[in-house]
């Protein structure tokens, strides 16, 4: 029997992407662990591995696909038990690709079928995790007409059955991946009144799209509102100075400082490195700090992981780390991933403050303006300073303004007298 193999799900955030690169052709025998294709997430480019072994029968989706979504048949291989006759072997991959039937919800893929038998000695084919759910349940296998590919039994069949009388499920209508801006969004352009050739149309790529959509989400449906405070920066500045002259390797940058102030400001204040869902408010053991890195073609949070307890140096060396993968697209899911409170710095850009969209579900999101000298007042007499503005957004389903406040007093404590870090 052939056994799919599916366009798996990357990424948290995943909903579709892009078939970059197939490393396989038809008629190669594949093992399990083989790297057989590269995809193009909304965050990265990843290699896809072999869950089965066999022969290579069909590529279904051509490398260069864009749009496809989770769970779609891009390809089919032999199974142990196949005894269909060779294909001959193709000398590229089909130019179109077959209609493909959507899955209703992602299931890890690509999978094996797990295979069980009736009575009557027929086979009956499920995913491991539909089996493995249904023996917990009590469900008998043969009362399920399977939803999946090539009527495979999924866990959605598995969990639609109650009282051991399967719930029918509607198969979704089939869906087969688009390759062209124009075929998705004609309208949309045209809408817009601009003349034609007087523009150029730069595709959304998965990373676009998802920013797009995510950031429209929440500013939309995330109650929030900003804080901004000044803090002067000038005993910061030297004691980065004193800590660089004595190590030559590596050099402490103010965003290090800023992050690890991040870090032991949500220790402090506690209720405000914390998630909104609708269960209740997650209040987070650890800062996991998510800092803003650009990147051709969109924007990347990788996180610095319980950044509360490590020293300025690490967070230097992680954070350089963090930002090269970023660039090179060679983050994996869980270094960008369930951030508790997030970083955005435009200062080396001389932007002077600004307020930033929260990065759901974290509660607050941290806006860095640039440090300048500016006039201020000091035992009634005027001075000249290094100041810096920043702006707390934040989640009032999860952050009220006396939190907020609270926790912009701590970070502005933290950074006025940085030695406090330091101990």
């Amino acid at each position: 029997m052939p056994v799919d193999i599916l366009m798996p799900a990357l990424s948290p955030t995943m909903e579709e992407g892009v078939l970059a690169k197939w490393l396989v052709k038809v008629g190669d025998e594949i093992k399990s662990g083989d790297v057989i294709a590269e995809i193009e997430t909304d965050k990265a480019t990843m290699e896809v591995e072999a869950v089965d072994e066999g022969e290579v029968l069909e590529i279904l989706v051509p490398e260069g696909t864009s749009g496809v979504k989770i769970n779609t048949v891009i390809a089919r291989i032999s199974g142990d038990d196949a005894s269909p006759a060779k294909p001959a072997p193709a000398p590229a991959p089909q130019v179109a690709p077959a209609p493909i039937a959507e899955a209703p919800k992602p299931e890890a893929a690509p999978q094996t079928v797990a295979v069980a038998k009736t009575d009557a000695g027929d086979r009956i084919f499920a995913s491991p995790l539909a089996r493995r759910i249904a023996a917990q349940n009590n469900v008998d296998l043969k009362s399920i007409k399977g939803t999946g590919p090539n009527g495979r039994i999924i866990r959605v069949d598995v969990e639609g059955v109650k009282g051991g009388v399967a719930t029918p499920v509607a198969a979704s209508p089939a869906v087969a991946p688009q390759t062209s801006v124009a075929a998705k969004t004609p309208s949309t352009i045209a809408a817009t009144g601009y003349k034609e050739g007087n523009y150029d149309v730069i595709p959304l790529d998965g990373m676009r799209r998802t920013i797009a959509k995510r950031l429209t989400d929440s500013f939309r449906d995330v109650p929030h509102f900003p804080l901004q405070v000044d803090i002067e920066l000038d005993k910061l500045l030297e004691l980065r100075k004193q800590l660089n002259s004595q190590n030559e390797n590596s050099k402490i940058s103010v965003n290090d400082m800023i992050i690890k102030a991040t870090a032991l400001a949500c220790k402090k204040v506690p209720e405000a490195n914390a998630s909104y869902t609708d269960e209740g408010i997650l209040i987070h053991h650890h800062a996991d700090v998510a800092v803003a890195v650009a990147i051709d073609g969109g924007l990347i949070t990788p996180v610095v992981r319980e950044a509360e307890n490590k020293g300025l140096l690490t967070i230097s060396e992680e954070v350089k780390t963090l930002a090269d993968k970023a660039k090179n697209r060679k983050l994996m899911p869980e270094e960008y991933s369930a951030g508790t409170i997030s970083v955005s710095n435009l200062g080396m850009f001389g932007i002077k403050s600004f307020g930033s969209i929260i990065n759901e579900p974290q509660g607050c999101i941290l806006s860095v303006g640039a440090g300048e000298q500016r006039p201020v007042v000091k035992d009634g007499a005027l001075a000249i300073a290094t100041v810096m503005s920043v702006t707390l957004t934040c989640d009032h389903r999860v952050v009220d303004g006396a939190v907020g406040a609270r926790w912009l007093k701590a970070f502005k404590r933290l950074l006025e007298e940085p030695l406090s870090m330091l101990l």
